[in-house]
């Protein structure tokens, strides 16, 4: 294993080599499945496609294009270091070792606050979408309907992720091919009757001009990107399942890579073909309907493949989120349980199964954490838990941006040793952490005003305060953990030249 800092020092005796968990157990395409699953793009994009359109009309798939940049390296920052240090925790160790205890606590707060906030997202969208699929509209505008198959879910992945990381991967592997048939299957098909002229006379040309990012404010170009940072972001899952992958030194940085590439690719194929077969009228199926905004996706089903298919959009974007309530669990429990390792939150959450070698503590804690999350904002304000998702960019930006500046601090002595070193270890990871810095101020600055989403306190947006809110709220939980145990925030337990707990490459 690399190191980029001063040799490192011997781990006490009676320190393990590892965590406990399932060395090995998956390869290069496992692990891939894992980071796609995370992402959810079927559920992602029918979440916020409609109002990336709404933000910059015919130039979604540019953005889609301009957000893939700041993550591609990004996830070049995750590779390096996860190269040098494939430690679960990622972003907290990486951040800790980079610039010490109190930054890499807070970017590990950041992953688990996303986690929290999307888990109560999907849940209820994987509750909403079944219940249209199966054509019980009494039950999907019914809220104590929704949160009750909601808090079913949450529950029930929560279960599959305590029982092992292969009974979560071979599920996914279904869910993963069902979604991305789907995807391609009707995009692809819209694209050939718009070419065939039997689209409708709503439909229009695809236009090379769409992935031309010009002719867009800072403001709507802002609004957009940290929305499709929330459609990319769950790629670095691959990444927090190091130590279970094979090879965990270059198949997890691998894995991260070809995700970003594969979710590229599809999401600028799903944006021409939604622009360009249902068009940008105000009426029907067109794009600027204010009715279609809160999912253009499965509006299209029935007009471009008939009722069955638009059944089966449905049912993809349910399993879509049903499928990444599980996988989200996974990283961040994994995350918790790097921390409690390294002693800078309860040691509690160190506990791995016996039989199923998972987080098991972390894991029971992060979905109660969920299900509290999500039936607090269901009953508190519908309003509010739409705005939530909205404000997750914010916690990305945050802990996507403090990893692409560690990666360029922790191997800031050795960047000049080559051009491969310059460029993948530090302009590369600059430019990541410099683009999702300006995302994270401007959405900021643009969330703050009281016309932004669905709720507002005052004269301060409810986005805002959600967002930065709930970033806020790690200031405490952090004071708190260091009257508990000093030593992790007084640089004892992990630095620059701490040897990380992982196991040997398997």
């Amino acid at each position: 294993m690399s190191v980029a800092e001063p040799p490192a020092t011997s781990p006490p005796p009676d320190v393990p080599a590892g965590k406990g968990l399932n060395t090995g157990a998956l390869g290069l395409v496992g692990n891939i499945v894992i980071g796609l699953s995370a992402v959810a793009p079927a559920y992602s994009l029918a979440a916020t496609l409609g109002y990336v359109v709404l933000a910059v009309g015919d130039k979604a798939p540019a953005m889609f294009l301009v957000a893939f940049v700041p993550m591609l390296l990004t996830a070049f920052a995750y590779r390096e270091l996860g190269r040098d240090t494939p430690d679960c925790g990622t972003s907290f160790t990486w951040g800790t070792k980079a610039f010490g205890p109190w930054v890499g606590w807070m970017a590990g707060w950041g992953l688990a606050v996303s986690a929290i906030i999307v888990l109560a997202n999907v849940a209820e969208i994987a509750a909403l979408y079944l219940f249209e699929f199966l054509g019980l509209e009494g039950a999907a505008e019914s809220t104590a309907a929704k949160v009750a198959l909601g808090s079913f879910f949450i529950v029930s992945m929560t279960y599959v992720s305590f029982r092992g990381i292969l009974i979560s991967e071979r599920m996914q592997n279904v869910l993963l091919i069902v979604q991305f048939g789907v995807l391609i299957g009707v995009s692809v098909t819209a694209l050939v009757k718009v070419a065939a002229g039997t689209a409708g006379p709503q439909a229009i040309t695809p236009q090379l001009s769409w992935i031309i990012p010009t002719g867009v404010t800072m403001s709507d170009a802002a609004q957009a990107i940290i929305l499709c940072i929330f459609i990319y972001w769950g790629w670095d899952a691959c990444l927090a399942v190091g130590e279970e992958t094979r090879d965990s030194e270059k198949t997890p940085g691998r894995a991260a890579v070809i995700t970003t590439l594969i979710l590229v690719a599809t999401y600028v194929l799903v944006g021409y073909a939604v622009q360009s077969f249902a068009g940008f009228g105000e009426t029907g199926i067109g794009l600027n309907n204010p009715d279609n905004v809160d999912d253009v996706l499965t509006i299209l089903g029935d007009p471009v493949a008939g009722s069955i298919v638009a059944s089966l959009l449905l049912l993809t974007v349910s399993i879509s989120a049903l499928s990444s309530t599980q996988t989200t669990i996974l990283p961040t429990a994994r995350g918790t349980l790097s921390m409690a390792v390294y002693e800078a939150i309860p040691k509690r959450f160190a506990s791995v199964h016996p039989k199923y070698m998972t987080p098991g503590f972390g894991t029971l804690v992060m979905g109660g954490a969920a299900l509290a999350f999500y039936l607090v904002l269901t009953f508190v304000s519908a309003n509010a838990l739409q705005d939530s998702v909205a404000s997750l960019g914010l916690a990305v930006a945050f802990y996507y941006g403090i990893t692409a500046y560690a990666c360029v601090w922790y191997f800031r002595r050795t960047l000049l040793k080559s051009l491969r070193n310059l460029f993948m270890r530090g302009i590369f990871p600059l430019l990541g952490g410099l683009s999702m810095t300006w995302a994270f101020v401007q959405s900021a600055v643009d969330m703050i005003k009281p016309d932004y989403g669905f709720t507002v306190y005052g004269p301060i947006g409810g986005v805002f305060v959600l967002g930065i809110g709930m970033l806020v709220l790690g200031i405490p939980l952090m004071l708190l953990c260091f009257v508990g145990n000093r030593d992790f925030f007084q640089g004892k337990t992990l630095t620059a030249a701490t040897e990380v707990k992982v196991p040997d490459t398997y």
